[in-house]
């Protein structure tokens, strides 16, 4: 388990956000990756409407994490 936390903030004391493996596969493949979503969704062998509202889905998640300080809690992360 990988965690992003706010700097000086005891991890006990934070809630968390969880952001699945699909919503981070999603967020790589579009945003670091900077693959279109048609391309994106077919590697994830998905529609681009599901593609789509799972990249939503954890774009809310790290803005959440982010804005209100929690922690962001990210299971079996790929190399």
């Amino acid at each position: 388990m990988t965690y992003f936390k706010p700097r000086a903030a005891p991890l006990s004391e934070l809630k968390e956000v969880n952001l699945d493996m699909d919503e981070l596969e999603a967020i790589r493949l579009s945003d670091f990756e900077e693959i279109s979503q048609t391309e994106a969704s077919k590697k994830m062998n998905i529609s681009q409407s599901t593609f789509q509202r799972i990249l939503k889905r954890g774009r809310r998640k790290i803005a959440e994490a982010v804005i209100k300080g929690k922690a962001l809690r990210i299971k079996n992360v790929l190399k």
